[in-house]
């Protein structure tokens, strides 16, 4: 690659693009750690899109009709650290930068959303961004038809890598935004040809070009380090009525020893090296030195946007109070005023009517009701939405021909799914639900636990959550779901008991703002146990006495979802031999946790024996409330599972594995020495 050539060919573009290069080696070199190859090789196509096209103000870098830059291939997060740095964001100081990847600083090894304002999602794991980038694209959409184009109007960038386009996910994603035909999402293609292992060749032949046109995309290819082949390949993306993919034919560590190899992937650190590559830049500047006439002119790169942002405010302006209110409010996660009052009275309803309904229908009863008041919340189920129930009445289906429809057909894409929403909620404006079978989980965790990490809203709606779904066999029925789940950080698993609890489970994960929630909803019939209409949300403390002990407290059952009922008929065999039995019903082991100690004994005191009962294993926090919270304040027992299902009937499964009243009446005389 003759470096000269291009210096001369466009020497400010060259200075702002060596300005990135050259924080990447100074950045990896002095945290002897960390991804250079990608920032130098892609320096030329961010310089481009950040000072020809992306809508954006540093000073306001949470403005919302910003354009979305997401970098999918988070390894080379020195690129977007840089690009911040230079256009003169707040967050990111040159003092950030020589901290690169150290304990405390704000640029950590990969992007991280929740340190930096300017980083839109975490990415790292590969696929994911451009996975997310998918909600991005869906939210501007369902957004600019619900408030109009003059507020919302804006794009979402992202820079994928060949890892990204190998991992799973990313087909979900590709072939997901051609048939919704995202036109507003334009991706580049790092083609460089690099992987850790070496070319790409040795585990992969896909014309990717080929994939990307087959899934419904506009596809250009390009020299990714000629400025004005970038430039008019973003102008010609922009006319297209279909998301576009750019593939920008690059050099990884471009201008370094290591260029065109797998060591340009990773951290290059040799003195040597890292002087020739400045030299052969043309840069005889010192380590993190930046010259002031190339920092000014990224600086203003930087505050170009801040006209527009004012133009977009006058215009904002020009709302009514009532629409602007909403999207402030649904920009701030708050929840319309309107909910509270709802969800306590469809509980006094249900209370009154007591109805046997699957939590799964019970979800769909308060969607019904939450949806017209919650207008930011956007639905939908991967290919399951008769089983999954999370369609209401009043949502339109999200087309191209139907912008305004608030539930989405994700197809048979968990992954895929769980991502998009993720991007939706981190665009802003949007409370995103989605829903599958618990047992696939498995194949949407990747995006749950990053959610989790992101501390953003997401709500993952589970259904079939247990042996209780009956037929469908062992593939189909989650064993160690709930404890992967509960074991995940910053989490709330939800486990409700009846339409009641259903409810109030929905109304806090409505309500959360930094953390993701899980529902677990059978598919069986569950009786309403909450008989009493309570206004107070009980499932906000996590676990509550369901019905105390008539008799002297000898036994507390300790129940979630649709073995509540059941522990309510083992109560009702033991009172009848005069062991009093205590049932407390526990939605949510997170929530209970965080209650104050007094609470929690006053739930769970010690002295009886406690047993646990749920149709799943015991492993994922079971122990610290049947052992109690020091492990000894209780002898105790479970009724659970200890393996995988069966394929039968849901009665004759909870026969076969022992989850029965009568089990769980012998369990308790055996704890007892009866």
């Amino acid at each position: 690659m003759d470096l000269t050539a291009l210096r001369n060919a466009n020497p400010e573009h060259w200075d702002k693009a060596a300005a990135i290069r050259t924080l990447t080696l100074d950045a990896v070199a002095a945290a002897n750690s960390g991804h250079s190859g990608m920032p130098m090789g892609m320096a030329d196509v961010a310089t481009v899109l950040f000072e020809k096209h992306l809508k954006f103000d540093a000073s306001a870098p949470n403005w919302p009709d910003r354009d979305r830059f997401i970098l999918s291939a988070g390894h080379g997060s020195m690129l977007v650290y840089s690009l911040l740095y230079l256009t003169g964001h707040a967050d990111v100081t040159l003092e950030e930068i020589k901290n690169f990847r150290q304990l405390g600083a704000k640029t950590a090894g990969h992007p991280e959303n929740f340190l930096i304002n300017g980083i839109e999602t975490t990415t790292g794991p590969l696929g994911q961004g451009i996975a997310n980038a998918v909600g991005f694209a869906m939210a501007e959409e369902i957004q600019r038809a619900h408030y109009g184009k003059k507020v919302v109007d804006h794009y979402t960038y992202v820079i994928a890598g060949d890892g990204c386009l190998m991992e799973g996910v990313s087909q979900e994603a590709v072939t997901l935004a051609g048939r919704h035909e995202l036109s507003k999402l334009i991706v580049f293609w790092d083609n460089n040809n690099i992987t850790i292992d070496g070319t790409v060749d040795i585990a992969d032949r896909t014309d990717q070009v080929r994939r990307f046109t087959a899934s419904g995309w506009h596809v250009i290819e390009i020299d990714g380090h000629d400025p004005q082949a970038i430039d008019a390949a973003i102008v010609q993306a922009k006319k297209s009525n279909k998301p576009t993919m750019i593939a920008c034919e690059s050099h990884i560590a471009l201008g370094h020893a290591a260029q065109d190899t797998s060591k340009g992937h990773g951290a290059l650190t040799d003195k040597d090296q890292l002087k020739a590559a400045k030299d052969g830049y043309g840069w005889p500047h010192g380590p993190f030195e930046i010259p002031a006439s190339v920092k000014s002119a990224w600086e203003a790169i930087g505050a170009r946007g801040a006209t527009e942002r004012t133009a977009w405010e006058e215009r904002f302006a020009e709302l009514s109070e009532r629409k602007q209110a909403e999207f402030n409010r649904a920009y701030a996660l708050e929840a319309p005023k309107k909910l509270a009052g709802a969800i306590r009275a469809f509980k006094k309803q249900m209370s009154e009517e007591q109805p046997k309904l699957a939590t799964r229908a019970s979800s769909e009863k308060v969607l019904n009701v939450v949806n017209p008041i919650m207008t930011e919340t956007v639905g939908g189920s991967a290919d399951l939405t008769g089983s999954n129930n999370t369609k209401s009445a009043d949502m339109g289906v999200f087309l191209p021909e139907n912008r305004k429809g608030r539930y989405i057909h994700y197809g048979i894409r968990e992954h895929g799914m769980a991502a998009a929403m993720n991007g939706m909620a981190l665009h802003g404006g949007i409370r995103p639900y989605g829903g599958t079978f618990m047992a696939f989980t498995d194949y949407a965790r990747p995006a749950m636990r990053l959610s989790a990490l992101m501390k953003i809203p997401s709500v993952f709606v589970m259904t079939h959550d247990s042996i209780g779904l009956g037929e469908d066999g062992p593939t189909h029925q989650p064993v160690e779901h709930l404890a992967i789940s509960r074991a995940t950080p910053n989490t709330y698993v939800f486990r409700p008991a009846d339409t009641i609890e259903t409810a109030e489970a929905w109304e806090l994960a409505l309500t959360f703002k930094d953390s993701p929630s899980v529902l677990s909803l059978t598919r069986q019939g569950v009786p309403t146990v909450r008989t009493q209409h309570k206004t107070k949300n009980m499932v906000a403390q996590g676990a509550y006495v369901l019905a105390e002990a008539e008799a002297k407290r000898q036994a507390i059952l300790i129940a979630t979802g649709s073995e509540v009922s059941l522990a309510m008929e083992a109560k009702a065999m033991l009172e009848a031999e005069g062991i009093g039995t205590r049932v407390v019903s526990m939605p949510c082991m997170e929530l209970f946790a965080q209650q104050d100690e007094a609470y929690r004994k006053r739930v769970l005191p010690a002295g009886p024996v406690r047993v646990g009962i749920e149709a799943a294993v015991r492993a994922g926090g079971w122990d610290r409330w049947l052992l109690g919270e020091r492990g000894r304040e209780a002898k105790a027992g479970f009724i659970g599972m200890s393996s995988f299902g069966a394929s039968a009937p849901a009665g004759e499964l909870y026969k076969h594995f022992g989850i029965t009243a009568e089990a769980t009446v012998a369990k308790v005389k055996g704890l007892l020495g009866l």
